[in-house]
């Protein structure tokens, strides 16, 4: 069973068709990266496959509930449960420790917290000696962890991320790749990942290129350079 299909997927705002029947399925235990120019869908995409936006018309499933279906009390309950999402911002509550930070799915969803599971999660990111600090006090590869940390603390079907390393240097960016990586082959977790960097790309098992709303491109492993060179040959059409 696929952790996330999707389903002649339409999204339009105003003139602008952002989604044009896009159909995917996302199975259970792999790594997707989502590519594609500016503007060509790839973040709407995410946004409606987790919940997070409503499509004007089509379908999203999130292993077999089908999202359209649910009302916006339990969306929301969903997303807390059974989705993470890491944003490239972080969106880490500046008064709340990290631990907090953790934490905070578990607390908005009034879930007793598995403390073996987040003592397994905080060792996995490497923020044990980081616990009480705020995240002012931490750098933005740190705060990342963090992000990703409250996304891994629900045990969540499926992990969205929204340009995960691209405020972040190149070695900081290749540990939060492992840990995504990780979450997949070591917890048996889903993550769908928008990216614009063909390294970061590289990591997943598979990646999705969008143009104008429709998918043109799904490879399997493709590699880095494989990846650029798509990316370019796609802009160069684009430019004729």
């Amino acid at each position: 069973m696929s952790a996330v299909r999707v389903e002649k997927l339409r999204r339009v705002y105003g003139p602008v068709t952002a989604l044009d029947g896009v159909d995917a399925a996302f199975e259970r235990g792999t790594f997707t990266a989502v590519m594609g120019p500016s503007g060509s869908g790839k973040s709407t995409l995410l946004q409606t496959a987790a919940g997070l936006d409503r499509p004007t018309s089509g379908r999203v499933l999130i292993g077999e509930t089908e999202l359209s279906t649910l009302s916006e009390t339990r969306l929301t309950e969903l997303r807390r449960t059974r989705i993470g999402f890491v944003f490239q911002a972080f969106n880490l509550i500046g008064a709340l420790t990290v631990e907090e930070n953790i934490a905070l799915p578990l607390r908005l969803a009034g879930a007793r917290p598995d403390h073996a599971w987040l003592r397994q999660v905080v060792e996995r990111v490497g923020l044990g000696d980081r616990l009480r600090h705020r995240p002012s006090a931490l750098s933005g590869g740190q705060q990342q962890r963090v992000a990703i940390a409250r996304a891994l603390a629900t045990r969540p079907e499926v992990i969205f991320c929204d340009e995960p390393t691209g405020a972040l240097d190149t070695r900081t960016a290749a540990d939060v790749l492992a840990l995504l990586r990780a979450a997949v082959d070591e917890a048996g977790q889903t993550v769908v990942m928008v990216t614009h960097d063909p390294v970061a790309a590289s990591y997943a098992d598979r990646v999705l290129i969008l143009a104008d709303g429709r998918i043109v491109g799904d490879m399997p492993q493709p590699g880095a350079a494989r990846i650029a060179e798509h990316l370019a040959s796609l802009d160069r059409r684009v430019a004729r």
